[in-house]
């Protein structure tokens, strides 16, 4: 994390009133979490739970979505699944767990102030911020997009670059957020193509080229072009017109959740304010619309999150993979 996040960070923590513990004093024993955040989220998420829940024993495991999965799956091969809750990057691989049967439905879970689209319906899991994906760009450049369909013009031929949905989970959503837009669809990753756009590693990688002049545009998530900024990096971002994707890091409980009870406070820890101002401080876009964005976001309501379905995408995945690997060569 940059100083000038670190520091919001801990101004916002020290605003945010402490809970009375008496509601967490009837909930003790230990809580196994498998989580994708970055460690230090990670333990401030959890440092923060304990504050209202003193007396759960957190036990909590890092590592890359894909990578976690990898770890989970051979547990249950073995079965032996260790966490009680999970906390990872996107719905789509949340999808999957719920229809093999992996997660337990928590239909008590308070969501009545989110968005419909953000929560499974049925109450399997539960997006927890919206780390949306745009365009950025270096200062460097003359022509400063404001939507997608500014990327096919000739200013921006040979100066893109982009993260492979074959490589990140949120490259994928951006990819199946965008070929379902009417004005958009497979023929504008065509167009992409033909302007000789780059497709390879992640986001950290885009980032990097474009703030190094490598390029002059790119996609990438929000939170990585937004805290540089404030730091005097010569990169500035765009939320397009026509929307941005975002991927929602949920939350879930195993069906084979040891203590259920801590689970759930877990789960309602993360969607109630403080567990929101918490995403907020910790330099991301709440998912809770009444809980405000860090300073240096445009308002909430100027950004439009493109309508996504994460069962669609699934039963899709192999096919859009396909078809993008068979357009950029990759």
């Amino acid at each position: 994390m940059n100083r000038t996040a670190a520091i919001a960070l801990a101004a916002a923590l020290a605003a945010v009133p402490a809970v009375a513990q008496q509601s967490g004093e009837s909930l003790s024993g230990s809580l196994v979490l498998y989580t994708s955040q970055p460690d230090q989220d990670a333990q401030q998420t959890v440092d923060a739970f304990n504050e209202v829940y003193p007396d759960i024993d957190v036990e909590w495991v890092r590592d890359g979505t894909t990578q976690m999965m990898a770890r989970l799956r051979a547990e249950f091969e073995a079965g032996q699944p260790q966490p009680d809750v999970l906390l990872i990057a996107d719905t789509v691989t949340m999808e999957s767990l719920e229809q093999e049967g992996r997660l337990m439905a928590y239909t008590d879970a308070d969501v009545s102030a989110y968005d419909e689209g953000l929560m499974d319906p049925e109450g399997y899991y539960f997006s927890t911020k919206l780390i949306t994906t745009g365009i950025v760009y270096n200062e460097a450049a003359e022509m400063v997009p404001q939507s997608y369909a500014d990327l096919l013009e000739p200013a921006a031929e040979n100066n893109i670059v982009m993260p492979s949905p074959l490589e990140s989970g949120a490259a994928t959503i951006h990819m199946v957020s965008l070929t379902g837009l009417p004005e958009l669809g497979w023929d504008y990753y065509q167009g992409l193509a033909d302007q000789g756009a780059i497709a390879q590693g992640g986001n950290g990688g885009t980032y990097q080229a474009v703030a190094g002049g490598q390029a002059l545009y790119g996609f990438v998530v929000d939170f990585l072009a937004l805290r540089n900024i404030q730091d005097g990096a010569p990169v500035g971002f765009v939320f397009p017109e026509e929307g941005v994707s975002a991927v929602t890091e949920p939350v879930a409980i195993l069906e084979t959740a040891r203590n259920v009870e801590a689970a759930q406070a877990f789960v309602d820890f993360l969607l109630s304010e403080r567990g929101q101002e918490l995403a907020a401080a910790q330099g991301y876009l709440p998912a809770h619309p009444d809980v405000a964005a860090p300073d240096y976001f445009p308002d909430r309501s100027t950004i439009k999150v493109i309508d996504f379905d994460p069962a669609e995408a699934l039963a899709n995945d192999a096919a859009y993979k396909e078809r993008f690997a068979e357009t950029f060569g990759g």
